[in-house]
């Protein structure tokens, strides 16, 4: 499993596989931002690391700001946004909320 922390202030490349606007599969909600993964990592759950993307509307290179770590489950997520913006907790928390409601988490910087 890699170790997410080491992606905080690293730019990553971000494969998006769940576009703003798509429907999950499973759990019907709508992703009102791009959703996707980090290639060649692997995550608690045994998938590639997951990264919500903030301020980008397509796949894109971007800065890893900080990281979700889920408490209440083995599946934590990197927030990536463009170079030189940054969002605060609270934004992060509001932009995340549709999906992360469901887990207690704290967010890493």
């Amino acid at each position: 499993m890699d170790d997410f922390k080491k992606y905080i202030g690293k730019k990553v490349t971000v494969t998006v596989d769940r576009k703003m606007g798509s429907k999950h599969p499973k759990w019907g909600y709508i992703y009102p931002n791009n959703y996707g993964y980090i290639p060649n990592t692997v995550s608690g759950d045994g998938e590639e690391l997951d990264a919500y993307i903030l301020g980008v509307f397509e796949s894109f290179e971007g800065v890893c700001i900080a990281v979700l770590h889920r408490l209440t489950d083995d599946d934590d997520k990197l927030i990536v946004v463009p170079e030189n913006v940054d969002y605060t907790d609270e934004q992060i928390n509001a932009l995340t909320e549709y999906q992360e409601r469901f887990f207690k988490h704290i967010i890493i910087r």
